[in-house]
């Protein structure tokens, strides 16, 4: 399977304000709640855009990253360690998709989300 980036995220102390400023900034609007309270995901107005959300912590600190398929998101974070990298958020499960944070050896931070 292809690994392509489906997804993009930031994650703030204060998701309000960091809406506020990016509507200011860009006019992006904010049309559906997502599945976790203060969760939203972004309107850029470009059809087809990455999907792209605001949210609040969920533990760590404020943090802008992006979400890559997998196929089996056990194997892919299992083998990200082997690999020397380290499990930021350990995967979660929430109706129709499961996501993790990783970091590669030098500390760069992604996503890794599975559909299902």
């Amino acid at each position: 399977m292809p690994h392509p980036i489906v997804h993009a995220e930031i994650r703030s102390t204060d998701p309000d304000a960091t809406r506020r400023f990016f509507a200011d900034l860009l006019g992006w609007t904010y049309p559906d709640p997502g599945a976790v309270p203060g969760y939203t995901f972004v309107d850029t107005g470009v059809p087809g855009a990455l999907y792209t959300a605001i949210s609040p912590l969920q533990g760590g600190s404020d943090l802008v990253t992006f979400f890559i398929a997998v196929d089996d998101i056990e194997s892919a974070v299992k083998r990200a360690g082997e690999l020397g990298g380290q499990v930021v958020q350990e995967p979660q499960h929430v109706p129709g998709v499961a996501f993790a944070l990783i970091a590669d050896p030098q500390g760069h931070v992604v996503g890794l989300t599975q559909q299902g």
